[in-house]
């Protein structure tokens, strides 16, 4: 056959240029966007875990692996997410089924040092004053999820974020 396909040349020029398109952009900004959900979620009223969440990005183009990370350090966090306690135990509801969380059953003392007053005051726990100074009885803090229902309950979301930079880069290449 020696007749060609109409636009066949323009075709596989296209096919090899979708060879190159950079899915890091789409994951970078879906990551933003499950970053923005968390810390809009986050119940602390400090601002010191909102502000500790933070984003990163790991990309191996040659594996195919592109991976956007929200995260946070702050060593109470997971209290936060989890819950705490008994009343961590009886109320975790929007937690994620993938982790298992162990909570003490026993209630502990928290000395005024280690707490500031504002908290202690909303929790309403009992204490007592000694000559150490004043000692909370807690009793642990139900769930507050905010990282995992970020992505959880954007799931949609973050895949058509991905998608239309795709889409969008596949566009620019069609001149």
């Amino acid at each position: 056959m020696t007749d060609e396909i109409k636009g066949m040349d323009r075709l596989l020029k296209l096919l090899d240029e979708i060879g190159s398109i950079n899915i890091s952009e789409g994951v970078r900004k879906a990551t933003v966007a499950v970053q923005g959900y968390a810390k809009a979620n986050c119940p602390e009223d400090t601002a010191q875990l909102v502000n500790s969440i933070q984003c990163m990005y790991q990309d191996n183009p040659h594996a195919g692996e592109y991976t956007g990370i929200t995260y946070t350090n702050l060593p109470y966090a997971g209290f936060v997410e989890f819950g705490t306690g008994p009343r961590g135990q009886e109320a975790h509801a929007g937690i994620s089924p993938n982790v298992t969380v162990s909570y003490t059953q026993k209630s502990w003392w928290i000395h005024e040092s280690q707490i500031d007053l504002h908290t202690a005051e909303r929790y309403k726990w009992f204490y007592i004053n000694t000559p150490e100074g004043k000692f909370y009885l807690c009793t642990g803090q139900p769930a507050h999820p905010y990282m995992y229902p970020a992505l959880k309950d954007h799931e949609d979301e973050v895949v058509d974020i991905i998608s239309k930079s795709i889409e969008e880069q596949i566009r620019r290449m069609g001149h």
